[in-house]
């Protein structure tokens, strides 16, 4: 083996090391990233949002601390870790009825110390010819998706966990 190629190596693991062991690693690929999730979020942003059937609208608003808490909004579930917030702040989440699953966030641009997870619910979405994993997509007020949150798809209980790290409006997309 050259020693060009032994450094390369050396290298590749050292960065590899310390890219798994960064405490808050990267958890979403914004509009002007180059990383293959760039690439992946522009395919899957062609494929686009899930198509469901309506629910009835829900809202909720709620005081979360330091300590944490649980929203429950329609299908969807928004848990705020224990530390994620220095102080007590009033969260509102707006479920609306509509043909796409999605929620609203206020107050706009919240952000977290720590991610919070954002449980969404596709038990009432067509997924006839849908075989890709659902994923939770950050969207514009027009419903166009700007990025992907990094998503755990479940299809047994068909939902979709997404990690928020700040507050906007988010769909399920596929």
């Amino acid at each position: 083996m050259t020693t060009r190629r032994v450094l390369l190596t050396l290298l590749t693991g050292a960065t590899a090391a310390f890219l798994g062991c960064q405490e808050n690693p990267p958890l979403a690929v914004g509009p002007g990233g180059l990383s293959p999730e760039a690439s992946l979020g522009s395919t899957l942003q062609n494929a686009g949002l899930l198509t469901c059937s309506p629910v009835p609208s829900d809202s909720v608003s709620q005081a979360v601390g330091p300590q944490g808490g649980t929203l429950v909004v329609g299908l969807h579930s928004l848990v705020v870790p224990e530390g994620a917030l220095d102080s007590v702040v009033v969260i509102t989440a707006v479920a609306p009825s509509d043909t796409v699953n999605r929620v609203q966030f206020q107050p706009g641009g919240l952000a977290f110390g720590q991610p919070a997870s954002l449980r969404m619910s596709y038990a009432n979405c067509n997924l006839l010819g849908s075989l890709l994993p659902k994923r939770v997509a950050y969207v514009d007020d027009a419903l166009e998706i700007l990025y992907f949150l990094l998503s755990v798809d479940n299809p047994p209980t068909q939902t979709v966990t997404g990690w928020v790290e700040h507050f906007s409006e988010y769909a399920i997309a596929w």
